[in-house]
Formats: structure tokens, sequence, C-alpha cells
């Protein structure tokens, strides 16, 4: 991947009332390979539920060029060939001002593996540096996200 191709990939992940943040934070660490956890520092925000109900919010940016090469090769070499046809097929949708938007399921992350998820999920945007999907579908392909 060119150093020019990905602005930034940005991280965020919601920890409820309920769930312990560590464990939230290690399935967002997951992501990466081990190589590479201690690059990531997340930021930390406290919101509040529907309810009142305390909510973390972690989130983090990537703007090394490596460390992002890490992250997405690492998650789409590990998604199913389902999940990669369905993010081909999906691709317009998820596709906004050269942002790519990216769902995971953060209990399968917490297991070390990556899915697509919709529910409480690992929330990535890929911020590219074109706007172009021609161009973006192009990059892709080069990351392994598609079959």
């Amino acid at each position: 991947m060119a150093r020019s191709n990905i602005a930034y990939i940005e991280i965020g992940v919601l920890a409820h009332a309920t769930e312990d943040p560590d464990k939230v934070l290690k399935a967002a660490r997951n992501l990466l390979p081990p190589s590479h956890v201690d690059q990531l520092s997340f930021r930390r925000s406290t919101l509040k539920g529907e309810y009142g109900n305390p909510i973390t919010l972690y989130k983090a940016q990537i703007g090394a060029p490596e460390l992002a090469e890490a992250l997405l090769k690492g998650i789409f070499s590990n998604l199913s060939v389902l999940d990669r046809e369905t993010l081909l097929s999906e691709l317009e949708m998820r596709l906004k001002k050269g942002n790519f938007y990216l769902r995971l399921d953060k209990q399968a992350a917490f297991a070390s593996k990556c899915k697509l998820g919709r529910a409480d999920p690992i929330h990535l945007r890929i911020k590219f540096r074109t706007s172009k999907i021609e161009a973006i579908r192009e990059i892709c392909q080069k990351t392994g996200m598609f079959p």
C-alpha cells in the first residue's frame, strides 16, 4: 500500500456500564498484530445513555502508514470470504467523502477473531486521501479486502 493512500484510521468503541472497560479495550487492541499493540493509545470520553447510565467512549487515531497497513491487512486477512464479499457489495453504501465505514463484532474481536458486526460493534473509519470510488476500490483490492 502506498504511503499516500490512507490519511488515517479512526477506531471507536463503547464500554457500557455492564462491561469491563479493560476487556472492551482488549477487544479493540486484538485487531492489531501483537507487534503493534503498544503503538495504539485510546482517548476516553464519558457519555450518558438514554436512561442516564454511564457509557465510556474510547477512540484512537492511527496516522502512521505502517500501523494503518498492519491493521487493515490483519483485519481483512481474518475476515471470512462471506464478510469480504459483503464489503465488496456494500462498498458504495459504506463510503462517504473518502471515508470507508466498517463495524466489527466486539465479542469476536475479544476472542481475536474478525467478523462484521452490527450490535454494539467496534467502529472503524478509514480516511482515504481520495474520494474517487474506483481509486478506493483499487486500494482495497491491493490490501486484500475483497476476495
